[in-house]
């Protein structure tokens, strides 16, 4: 095994790559990285501070080499290394539709989720805390609604974002979705029923699984903030 996934299972990023090896049939090894704080050999090889990183242990097997840090970067290069079966697709258009998806998923889509939801409700319950249900509730009602419309119409007709079949644009967004769901559920089916339709048939294939296995045991419970 020449490749080893640094990380926590809860990231979506961490889960992108995860996802993307696994239906690839590429095998791997997950590392967990405790990230608060960092500890300083992993400042070393992710120097924006983040996960995933992931390395190459036929390129190189301490410090930097062999390592590349990114999310995005790590699935460009695994396109690359493992093209079967491909995971972006062929035409320009829309291999340039796919790499947008992507894009959003990675910072509009996270940025509601991941820091005015997920954060809000679970990083407190870590520190033996109550969760900011208020702060989460608010992101729930006013600023996820116009993402979750936007991308309701993007999947209308559709079964897949880009390229009729399924891209790292699926995987990007599903990640994030996922760690809503995992959290809060997911979105109200009647108003957004491409987005739920998509989100469940991406989360029930076989390669998410062992990722939101460890997920579900670690979350535990979720809250309604529809209440």
């Amino acid at each position: 095994m020449s490749l080893i996934l640094y990380g926590a299972p809860l990231s979506p990023f961490v889960r992108k790559v995860d996802v993307l090896l696994r239906e690839k049939g590429v095998e791997f090894e997950n590392e967990s990285v405790n990230i608060m704080p960092m500890p300083d050999w992993f400042k070393e090889i992710s120097p924006a501070r983040r996960i995933p990183v992931l390395r190459d242990l036929t390129v190189g097997k301490e410090g930097t080499e062999g390592t590349i840090p990114d999310s995005s970067a790590i699935c460009a290069f695994v396109e690359r290394k493992f093209p079967e079966p491909a995971f972006y697709p062929d035409d320009a258009f829309e291999l340039g539709r796919a790499t947008w998806y992507e894009e959003w998923a990675d910072s509009e889509l996270a940025g509601r989720i991941g820091m005015g939801i997920f954060r809000p409700i679970l990083f407190p319950r870590f520190q033996g805390k109550e969760s900011d249900i208020a702060a989460a509730s608010k992101t729930w009602r006013e600023d996820l609604p116009p993402l979750l419309d936007y991308l309701e119409g993007e999947l209308e007709g559709r079964e897949f974002l880009a390229g009729g079949a399924i891209s790292l644009a699926d995987i990007a967004v599903t990640c994030q979705m996922t760690n809503l769901e995992l959290v809060a559920g997911l979105p109200d089916a009647g108003r957004w029923p491409n987005v739920t339709a998509h989100t469940e048939r991406m989360r029930d294939r076989p390669s998410f699984a062992p990722n939101l296995a460890i997920c579900r045991k670690i979350v535990k419970e979720s809250v309604d903030l529809d209440a």
